[in-house]
């Protein structure tokens, strides 16, 4: 996989490298910038600084009127963007911003499913039935959001809910490892859900699930894999959304090519 990642750097690099060379030589002629640089440029700054945070929706009609052009230089201005990495196009979704450092994301996911797993076990002797309340009112607050769904909400929602569970672990290792976790997390995406957003119901589901595991008293290791197991899911989910991204991109690649071919 890092050899893969390695190749569509080096290819993004080369295209980049082409990309750039190109509008010099526009910029140049022109003596400034041409709309389409510059709706790239705008872009991709809000990128850089988080404004547009991974699996942010670019809704071209917006940014045009944004940038007071029309919609052409900002499709053209997407398409440089996707072929850097920084954005992906999905079918019957449209333009969003990518996820950053997806190997990183992996290792990250499967190593806070682990060691939160762990400190929810051991936090569970302590949990009271306080807590059990304010789980489940966040997890009702969680439900409600499904209907007008913001993954960044979702998300924030999500980290509260998990750290009622697992604060109370005993092991302060383990827990330093679960907080260094979801630091992470932070700094490689704004919310997982914003790719995946079916996944959503199923993890509020899952969340009720483990909360019936605490309540009746459950071994510690049958809730450590719950716990991990509703990680892993995610993870799951990310990754089959990723295959078909890349199956689609194959297809789309394919069909320039016969649409060529056919000129």
């Amino acid at each position: 996989m890092a050899e893969r990642i390695a190749e569509r750097s080096s290819a993004g690099e080369a295209r980049t490298a082409n990309t750039s060379t190109a509008n010099t030589s526009t910029a140049s002629a022109s003596g400034t910038l041409s709309k389409s640089q510059r709706a790239y440029q705008w872009i991709k700054a809000r990128i850089s600084n988080g404004s547009y945070s991974p699996g942010y929706r670019l809704v071209l009609g917006q940014i045009a009127k944004d940038l007071d052009v029309s919609v052409v230089p900002v499709r053209e201005a997407i398409r440089l963007l996707e072929a850097e990495g920084l954005v992906t196009f999905e079918r019957n979704v449209g333009a969003q911003v990518a996820m950053i450092e997806p190997t990183e994301y992996v290792y990250t996911m499967q190593t806070l499913g682990l060691v939160e797993g762990a400190a929810t076990a051991l936090s569970a002797p302590d949990i009271t039935q306080d807590d059990i309340r304010r789980a489940r009112e966040i997890n009702a607050q969680m439900i409600e959001s499904l209907d007008n769904f913001q993954p960044h909400r979702f998300t924030e929602l999500n980290l509260a809910f998990h750290s009622v569970l697992y604060e109370r672990c005993t092991n302060p290792h383990i827990l330093d490892l679960v907080h260094r976790g979801w630091n992470r997390m932070n700094v490689l995406r704004d919310s997982t859900f914003s790719f995946v957003p079916g996944r959503a119901r199923e993890s509020v589901r899952e969340h009720e699930e483990l909360l019936q595991l605490i309540e009746s008293g459950a071994g510690a290791l049958e809730i450590e894999l719950s716990a991990r197991a509703h990680r892993t899911a995610t993870l799951d989910a990310f990754l089959a959304y990723q295959a078909e991204h890349q199956a689609d991109q194959l297809r789309r690649h394919q069909a320039d090519h016969q649409s060529k071919d056919d000129q």
